[in-house]
C-alpha cells in the first residue's frame, strides 16, 4: 500500500500560522532595530574625545620614544637665560685647600649658572588708607592704591591680592582645577590659606569684573565676516545644558544656555547675520538664510567612513564615492593654497567637482543610511564647496572644535557648574582666556589689572 496522504492544513490553520510568523517577524525587526541603536551608540562612544585608559595591547615593536637623530632632528633647544637682572646672586667659592693632598687651590675662572625659581613665601601687604574731608565743601576723600581690589575694611579687611585672584580664576576656568585642588595647591605650595568658598568668590568676582569686556567680545563676533560655531553638553547642578562656542579670527566666546536650538546663535549673531558660517551641519544654523554657509568636510568624511565600516558590496559604493569626492576637494584646496594651480585651472577643476557632486546627488538607492546621507548632502548642496570660492575660510569647523577642547576637558575634570552664577563666570572667563591666547596677550597680568579697577557705581 502507498503511504497515506497527509491531511492538508485548513484555511484557519494557515491563517493562524501567518499571524504567528508576522508576530515573530515583528519581534525580530524590533530586536534588529534595538541592536542597531546599540551599535550606533557604541560606535559614537568609541569616537568620543575622552580616550580610554588603554587602546588595546601594545605593539610588538613600538617606535623608540623621542626625536630621531639625523637631518630631521630639528634645532636643539635649551632654556634661554632670562634677560632681567637676577634678584639674588649666590657666590660659590672654592675650598682653600685640596681635600686629597692639602695643597693650596688656585682659581682659574668663574662660571655662571642661572636658576629660575618660584617664591614660596607669600607677600603680605598692608594698606594704610588715609581718609579726610575738604575743609571748604566738606567732601569726604578716601585714598586708594592701584593694587587694591576693593575698598572693604573691618571684617573684610583681609583679602587676596589681584595676582592671586587672577591665578585662582585661571586655575579654575582655564585649566579646570576643582576648588578643592586649588585650595590644596595654594596651601601646599605657598602656605596660603584659602577656603573653597573663598576661591569660588574670587572666581565669581573676576567674572563680574571681566563681563563688560565679554560684552565687547560678543559685539565683535556679531560683526565678524566669518564665524565658526559649535556646541557641546554642559551640566549645571547635574542637569544637562549646552555650552556654545563662537570663534572668529580675533575673538572666541562661550555662552552657556538651556537650549541647543536656533535661539542661541540668533542671540549672539543676530537673526539677519549675513557673514560666513562654517559649521558641522547642525540644523539651527540653517535658519541664517542670508549667511554664506560652509559644511564641515571633516564631519562629512567621518560620516562616510562610518557608513563604510558597517556596509559592504554594492551598498558601500555611495559612501566610498562621497569620501573620494571630499578628499579630492581638499586636495584641490591644498594645491590652490600652495600656489600649484592657476586661477583658470582652479575654476576648471572646481567646475568638474561641481558636476561630480551633482552625479553623486542623483543617487536613488534604497539603503536607509545611504539615503539619509544623500538627503543631507542634497539639502546642503550649495554649502559643500564654498571654501573653494572663498580662500579665507576653512573647509572644516576645526577652529570651533579646538576652542571646545578646553571646555570639554574642564567638564570632565569638575563636572560642570553647581549654579548659574558659576556658569556665568565660566563663560566670561573662558572667553577672556581663549581670546587672550588667540591674540598673544598675557592673560594673568591683564586679568590682575582688571580686578584692580574700581567697580562702577550705579
Amino acid at each position: 500500500m502507498g503511504m497515506a496522504r497527509m491531511a492538508r492544513p485548513t484555511y484557519e490553520q494557515l491563517e493562524a500560522r501567518v499571524r504567528q510568523l508576522e508576530a515573530q517577524n515583528a519581534r525580530l525587526e524590533a530586536r534588529i532595530a534595538q541592536l542597531e541603536r546599540l551599535l550606533e551608540k557604541a560606535t559614537r562612544d568609541g569616537k568620543r574625545q575622552a580616550a580610554p585608559f588603554s587602546k588595546g595591547p601594545p605593539k610588538d615593536k613600538p617606535n623608540k620614544p623621542g626625536r630621531k637623530s639625523g637631518t630631521n632632528y630639528g634645532p636643539k633647544a635649551h632654556r634661554p637665560i632670562p634677560n632681567q637682572e637676577p634678584d639674588e646672586i649666590i657666590n660659590v667659592p672654592l675650598p682653600a685647600h685640596c681635600d686629597e693632598c692639602g695643597g693650596a687651590v688656585e682659581e682659574d675662572h668663574v662660571d655662571q649658572q642661572v636658576q629660575m625659581e618660584i617664591p614660596r613665601r607669600p607677600i603680605i601687604r598692608r594698606f594704610d588708607i588715609h581718609i579726610g574731608t575738604c575743609r571748604q565743601c566738606g567732601k569726604r576723600f578716601r585714598a586708594r592704591h592701584a593694587l587694591q581690589t576693593s575698598d572693604a575694611v573691618g571684617a573684610a579687611a583681609s583679602q587676596l591680592g589681584p595676582d592671586l585672584q587672577a591665578m585662582i580664576a585661571m586655575m579654575k576656568d582655564k585649566y579646570g582645577l576643582s576648588y578643592g585642588d586649588i585650595r590644596g595647591w595654594l596651601k601646599d605650595g605657598f602656605s596660603i590659606p584659602v577656603t573653597r568658598g573663598g576661591a569660588a568668590h574670587a572666581v565669581l568676582r573676576a567674572g563680574e569684573r571681566v563681563r563688560p569686556l565679554y560684552e565687547v567680545f560678543k559685539q565683535l563676533v556679531r560683526r565678524a565676516e566669518a564665524v565658526y560655531p559649535d556646541e557641546t553638553g554642559w551640566k549645571i547642578g547635574g542637569v544637562l545644558k549646552w555650552m556654545w562656542a563662537f570663534v572668529t579670527d580675533t575673538v572666541t566666546i562661550y555662552v552657556i544656555r538651556p537650549s541647543r536650538g536656533k535661539d542661541v546663535p540668533r542671540e549672539i549673531l543676530g537673526k539677519d547675520y549675513d557673514g560666513r558660517l562654517i559649521h558641522d551641519g547642525w540644523s539651527p544654523y540653517d535658519s541664517f538664510e542670508r549667511a554664506i554657509h560652509q559644511q564641515c568636510l571633516a564631519h562629512l568624511l567621518r560620516r562616510a567612513t562610518e557608513l563604510l565600516e558597517k556596509t559592504t558590496g554594492i551598498v558601500a559604493r555611495f559612501p566610498n564615492r562621497v569620501k573620494k569626492f571630499l578628499q579630492d576637494a581638499l586636495s584641490l584646496r591644498d594645491r590652490r593654497d600652495a600656489g600649484r594651480i592657476s586661477d583658470h585651472g582652479l575654476a576648471v577643476a572646481r567646475g568638474r567637482l561641481e558636476k561630480r557632486l551633482d552625479k553623486l546627488l542623483a543617487y536613488k538607492g534604497t539603503q536607509k543610511d545611504n539615503r539619509r546621507f544623500s538627503n543631507h548632502l542634497a539639502k546642503h548642496r550649495r554649502e559643500i564647496l564654498t571654501f573653494l570660492y572663498h580662500a579665507d575660510i576653512e573647509a572644516t569647523n576645526w577652529p570651533a572644535e579646538q576652542a571646545m577642547r578646553p571646555a570639554v576637558r574642564n567638564r570632565k575634570l569638575f563636572g560642570g557648574n553647581r549654579a548659574w552664577s558659576g556658569a556665568g563666570a565660566q563663560e566670561v572667563l573662558g572667553s577672556f582666556f581663549a581670546t587672550c591666547g588667540k591674540n598673544a596677550i598675557e592673560s594673568l597680568t591683564t586679568l590682575s589689572h582688571i580686578i584692580c579697577r574700581p567697580m562702577p557705581t550705579a
